[in-house]
C-alpha cells in the first residue's frame, strides 16, 4: 500500500512540481494551500509524513505544527527561508523531525523523506540493540519499540520519531558519552547532513517532555563541548 504524504505550501508552483515528482516515486500525495486546512484534513485523514512551510495564509507552519503535536506524532519536514535560522530552532522545538531549506532540491527532499519513513517504519520494529520483544528497559524508563512508546515513572512521554530514536541511542548505553555526529547517525542515518544545532534543539524538547511528566527529571546529561550521555542507574 502506497504511503500518503501530505504538502503544504501556499506556492502553488511547489505543490505541483514536488507532487508530480513525489507520485512518480509511488507515494500518494495530498496538497493543501494554508494551515486551517491543512489542519481540518490531517486531523480527519491521517498520512505517513507531513511537508510544512513556514509563511503560509490563514495559520502559518509554526502555528500548524504545534496544533498538530498536540493530537499527533507524524513525522514532519520542515520548510523554512535560507535566512530564517530562527524559524529552523523553533520548528525544531515545536516537534518538527527535520528541516529544509529554500530553495531546495527535489532530489534532497526525497531523500529526507525517505530517510525520515524508513526511521519511522524501524522506530516501530524490534530494533537490534533491544531485549527480546523490543522493550527497552533503564531503570523508571521503559520505551517499546514495537508500539513506539515511551514511559518515564508510569507516566506516558509523547515522543516523535526522532525524540524516540535520540532517547533509544542514548539509553542502550547508559553512561556512555555520545557525541553529536553519534546522535545524528542514530536519529538521522548515515550520510545525512545535519546541523549540530538539531540535535541540542531536539535534546531540550526531549527534557521538558519528560519535565511534564517528573520535574525533576535529569537523566539525560549535558557534558558541554562532547555530548551528551544517560546517567547510569
Amino acid at each position: 500500500m502506497a504511503q500518503t504524504i501530505a504538502l503544504v505550501d501556499d506556492d502553488r508552483n511547489i505543490l505541483t512540481s514536488v507532487s508530480m515528482t513525489l507520485e512518480q516515486e509511488g507515494y500518494t500525495i495530498r496538497t493543501y494551500t494554508d494551515g486551517e486546512s491543512a489542519l481540518q484534513g490531517l486531523m480527519a485523514r491521517p498520512v505517513d509524513l507531513a511537508v510544512l512551510d513556514v509563511k503560509m495564509p490563514r495559520m502559518d507552519g509554526m502555528e500548524l505544527l504545534q496544533r498538530l503535536r498536540q493530537r499527533s506524532n507524524m513525522p514532519v519536514i520542515f520548510l523554512t527561508s535560507k535566512d530564517e535560522e530562527v524559524d529552523e530552532l523553533m520548528g525544531l522545538r515545536l516537534g518538527a523531525d527535520d528541516y529544509i531549506t529554500k530553495p531546495f532540491s527535489q532530489r534532497l527532499l526525497l531523500e529526507r523523506i525517505r530517510a525520515l519513513l524508513r526511521r519511522n517504519e524501524g522506530a516501530r520494529a524490534e530494533g537490534s540493540g533491544a531485549p527480546p520483544g523490543g522493550i527497552i528497559s533503564r531503570g523508571d524508563l521503559v520505551l517499546d519499540e514495537t508500539k513506539h512508546t515511551c514511559v518515564w515513572k508510569g507516566g506516558q512521554v509523547q515522543l516523535t520519531v526522532t525524540e524516540f530514536l535520540l532517547v533509544k541511542a542514548l539509553a542502550l548505553r547508559p553512561g556512555m558519552v555520545k557525541n553529536r555526529d553519534q546522535l545524528i547517525d542514530a536519529a538521522y542515518g548515515e550520510n545525512i547532513y545535519v546541523d549540530d544545532r538539531t540535535i541540542d534543539s531536539h535534546v531540550k524538547r526531549i527534557r521538558k517532555k519528560f519535565r511534564v511528566v517528573d520535574d525533576d527529571f535529569a537523566q539525560i546529561e549535558t557534558l558541554y563541548g562532547i555530548g551528551y550521555r544517560y546517567k547510569e542507574a
